[in-house]
C-alpha cells in the first residue's frame, strides 16, 4: 500500500479497491469493472435480502432499462429531482430517434402505467414487486468506486397498498432489514430516521433512511432508503382500485432500494493500511489456508494436511479456500490475503504436523493462536463470530466518538470543522435547512441534515432551534455528506 488511511483517505480507498481485486477501472468516467471479490459480496447480500423479502410475499419483476421522455416527465416534482443525471438515447446507428429515450434513473415512471392497469379491485392488492437491476445516473462530480458511479446495481421494491397503515408499517419492515443488511452483515452501524422535506424523494410524501458515518472524513452516507410514496403517483398515473363498497379509491405507495454503495461504506470503515477487512458474514473466503514447508520438510503430508483442513471447514458450512501456488513465498501470500481481507489465515508447517494443530491468524488484530485439528471447526466458528463482533463494536465506539451534542450556531461550525456528526436541537423548517446549506458552502461541501433519528433524546421545553433561535421541534444529525 502506498497511501495510509489517516494521511490521504481518497488515494487510500482507490488503492485497496483496486489491489483487493474488487474493481477495474473502465475507459469511460465514473463506471467501474465489478471483480468477482466484489459480486460475491454482493451476492451474498442479495441472498439474505430476496429471502427476507419473499417471505412478505413480494414477487421477482425485471422492467425495461428505457423510458419514454413523455411518461419521465409525467411527475414534475419526481423529474426535476432527477433531471441533471438522466441518460438519454438520441440515435439508431446514424439516424435520429424520433423522440429521445431516458435510460432509467430509478423506475418508478417505467412501473407505474402498468400498475394502473395491473390494479383494478381491492382483490388486486397489495401488489408487491422487486426487481434487482443497473440504473444510470449521468451528471456528477468526484466519482468515486462504489459511492458515487454513473451505473450501480441495486435492489427496488415498488408496493401498492389499500391503507396507508399497510404502507407506513412496511415502510419500517424494509428499514429493518437495510439496518440488518449494514450492522449483521456488513458490520457497519447505522442511524434510522426520517429525510427532512429538503432530502426526501422526489415526489414522495416521506423518506426515511439508514445512515452511516465516515470518521475519517467526517461525512455522512446515507445507506438506504424506504419511501412511502404516498398518492401522488397513484394520482399521476391513475392507480385505482374498486374498495369493498363498490367505490374507486386511489393506491397507496412505496418505493424502497440499497445499492452497491454498501460495499464501499464497508471498505471505508472496516479496511486499514494492510488494505480490505471483510467482516466473515460478506467474505466470499472466510478462511485461507496456507502450507509453510521449511527445507527437508515432508511437503507432501504438509499439503495433505492443508487439504484436509478446507475439506472438513467446507464440509461444516464455512468458505474455506487453498493457497497452492508454488511460485510465491509464504510470506507473499500472507500480505495478499490480508489485502483481499480474508479474516482468518490458516498455517500449516512442520511443527504444527507434528504436534496435530494449526496456527490461525485473524485479519481484523492481527492475534495468533494454535488450535488443535480435533478442535478446528468449533475454534473456527467462535472466532469468526468474534471477528464479527468486534468490527461491529470497534466501527460503533469509532462512529459514537465522532457524535457531537450542540446547542448554538458556533459550536456547530466548530464541531462540523472538526469532522463530527452532529446532534443539533432544529425547528425543522426548510428555510432554516437552505440557510445552513448557503451559510456552510465550501471547498468540503455545505452542511445538511442527514436524517431525524427514530431514537430521539429527550427536548427539553423552552429548547432553541441552534441556526434560527426558533423554539426546536426536533433532533437531527447534520453535517456534511458524500
Amino acid at each position: 500500500m502506498a497511501y495510509k488511511k489517516d494521511e490521504n483517505f481518497g488515494e487510500w480507498y482507490s488503492e485497496v479497491v483496486v489491489n483487493s481485486e474488487m474493481i477495474e477501472y473502465y475507459d469511460i468516467s465514473g463506471c467501474y469493472i465489478l471483480r468477482p471479490w466484489a459480486m460475491e459480496i454482493w451476492e451474498l447480500l442479495k441472498e439474505f435480502f430476496d429471502a427476507e423479502i419473499k417471505k412478505l410475499k413480494l414477487k421477482p419483476y425485471y422492467f425495461p432499462l428505457f423510458v419514454t421522455e413523455n411518461v419521465l416527465q409525467k411527475e414534475k416534482d419526481h423529474i426535476e429531482g432527477f433531471a441533471p443525471e438522466v441518460a438519454w438515447v438520441t440515435k439508431s446507428g446514424k439516424s435520429e430517434l424520433e423522440a429521445p429515450i431516458a435510460i432509467r434513473p430509478t423506475s418508478e415512471t417505467v412501473m407505474y402505467p402498468y400498475f394502473s392497469k395491473w390494479i383494478r379491485s381491492h382483490r388486486d392488492l397489495p401488489l408487491r414487486c422487486n426487481q434487482w437491476c443497473n440504473v444510470v445516473r449521468w451528471e456528477f462530480s468526484n466519482p468515486t468506486p462504489f459511492i458515487r458511479s454513473r451505473e450501480f446495481l441495486w435492489q427496488e421494491g415498488h408496493t401498492a397498498f389499500a391503507t396507508k397503515e399497510e404502507a407506513d408499517k412496511e415502510v419500517l419492515q424494509i428499514l429493518e432489514l437495510y439496518r440488518r443488511i449494514y450492522e449483521e452483515f456488513l458490520a457497519v452501524p447505522v442511524s434510522k430516521g426520517r429525510k427532512s422535506e429538503m432530502e426526501k424523494f422526489a415526489g414522495g410524501l416521506y423518506t426515511t433512511s439508514v445512515e452511516a458515518f465516515i470518521p475519517n472524513t467526517g461525512r455522512g452516507i446515507q445507506g438506504a432508503t424506504s419511501h412511502c410514496l404516498g398518492q401522488n403517483f397513484a394520482k399521476m398515473f391513475d392507480i385505482t382500485f374498486e374498495n369493498e363498497k363498490g367505490a374507486r379509491e386511489m393506491v397507496w405507495q412505496n418505493s424502497w432500494a440499497y445499492t452497491t454503495r454498501s460495499i464501499g461504506v464497508m471498505v471505508m470503515t472496516h479496511g486499514d493500511d494492510k488494505g480490505l477487512v471483510l467482516p466473515p458474514r460478506v467474505a466470499p473466503i472466510q478462511v485461507i489456508v496456507i502450507p509453510v514447508p521449511y527445507k527437508d520438510s515432508d511437503t507432501t503430508a504438509i499439503k495433505g494436511a492443508c487439504e484436509s483442513t478446507v475439506y472438513t471447514l467446507n464440509e461444516s458450512g464455512f468458505r474455506a479456500d487453498l493457497d497452492t501456488r508454488e511460485n510465491y513465498s509464504p510470506g507473499w501470500k500472507y500480505s495478499h490475503w490480508e489485502m483481499k481481507g480474508v479474516p482468518l489465515r490458516i498455517e500449516i508447517g512442520p511443527r504444527d504436523l507434528a504436534n496435530q494443530q494449526v496456527r490461525v491468524v485473524r485479519r481484523d488484530n492481527g492475534a495468533k493462536v494454535d488450535i488443535p485439528v480435533a478442535n478446528l471447526v468449533e475454534e473456527v466458528k467462535v472466532l469468526l463470530d468474534e471477528i464479527q463482533a468486534n468490527l461491529l463494536k470497534t466501527a460503533k465506539e469509532k462512529r459514537d466518538a465522532c457524535i457531537e451534542v450542540i446547542h448554538t450556531w458556533d459550536e456547530f461550525t466548530t464541531a462540523l470543522n472538526n469532522k463530527r456528526l452532529i446532534l443539533a436541537p432544529w425547528c425543522d423548517e426548510e428555510e432554516v435547512e437552505k440557510d445552513v446549506k448557503a451559510r456552510t458552502k465550501g471547498d468540503l461541501g455545505a452542511a445538511k441534515t442527514l436524517c431525524t433519528p427514530f431514537d430521539q433524546p429527550e427536548l427539553p421545553e423552552g429548547t432553541l432551534c441552534f441556526a434560527s433561535g426558533k423554539p426546536a421541534k426536533k433532533w437531527s444529525f447534520w453535517g456534511r455528506s458524500y
